[in-house]
């Protein structure tokens, strides 16, 4: 008989009987794997090494067909211009300065509107979620004002503060600030009860407890509430441009509608798109990078 079908019999005295029972036990080095485990294996293997397609691939064939219906004239150029005149456009707003001049102006407005909401809604929030008087007292109003449409109040604030540039960034501090605000109010009501605990117990004050304890756990939670921040300030930024702007992209793509410019507005429109995109792989890059310590986080 050889090793690789030698097999030991241990035996035990049955519970019932006292009859030993045998065990077969495999030997070390033996195969462990059964037929089907290999056609498991074999199949999944194949599937594997199995080419998938390009995840632009999809993308392309959707351009190559918009350029073909455009120039065939089935998508007149009045209706949307083709991928072709719309580069071509961008190259012509670029060279000439008209691009960068909107762009820095619309990257000013969104600045200074989303520190401003960042700072409201972080202090407000963890106002209300430490302070019980806080909750009490600004909490209400702020969950009052949260219900109103904020882009609804433009006719108003026009009629408040004029066409300047105030009452834009105000509209997008507002938009910012509300998802800051009650994501971090929640964050801040939901910390683990333990960890305060064990934070008294070893003598840390309240500095050092909302330094080390509080804040890290309210950071994955304030990313996402910054993300959601950056969508609305980019929706609010597009509509309080095209009221009574004179600068911007917003003010660039209501010139262009004016003049049944098609490319024009698509370029605006995409600048706004790749701008939203950037801004939110920034903070997902962030979220990796202060966040590796989460067991859930993935880094590949």
């Amino acid at each position: 008989m050889s090793r690789s079908d030698m097999t030991t019999i241990l035996t035990r005295p049955d519970v019932a009987s006292a009859t030993p029972i045998p065990v077969t036990v495999r030997p070390r080095g033996a195969a462990t794997s059964s037929s089907a485990d290999q056609v498991v294996r074999r199949h999944r293997d194949r599937h594997r090494h199995r080419m998938a397609p390009p995840r632009w691939l999809s993308l392309l064939v959707l351009v190559l067909g918009w350029q073909v219906t455009g120039s065939t004239g089935l998508l007149p150029g009045d209706v949307l211009a083709t991928p072709a005149t719309i580069a071509a456009t961008a190259w012509q707003l670029l060279t000439n300065g008209q691009l960068i001049d909107a762009l820095g102006v619309s990257l000013g407005r969104v600045g200074i509107g989303l520190v401003t909401g960042l700072l409201a809604g972080t202090v407000l929030g963890l106002l209300t979620g430490l302070s019980r008087w806080g909750d009490a007292l600004v909490d209400p109003p702020l969950q009052a004002l949260r219900t109103l449409p904020h882009l609804g109040l433009v006719p108003l604030f026009i009629l408040w503060f004029g066409i300047g540039e105030f009452p834009k960034v105000l509209l997008i501090a507002l938009g910012v600030m509300f998802p800051i605000y009650l994501n971090l109010h929640s964050a801040v009501r939901g910390v683990d009860r333990a960890l305060l605990e064990v934070a008294a117990v070893n003598g840390l004050g309240r500095w050092r407890t909302l330094r080390e304890v509080i804040l890290p756990s309210v950071t994955a939670p304030w990313l996402v509430a910054l993300r959601q921040a950056l969508a609305i300030a980019w929706l609010t930024l597009i509509v309080s441009e095209q009221v009574n702007a004179s600068a911007g992209l917003g003010y660039l793509i209501n010139n262009a509608r004016d003049f049944l410019q098609t490319d024009v507005i698509v370029v605006g429109l995409v600048v706004y798109a790749v701008l939203g995109l950037v801004s939110d792989g920034i903070v997902r890059g962030a979220e990796h990078r202060f966040l590796a310590w989460r067991a859930g986080t993935v880094l590949r």
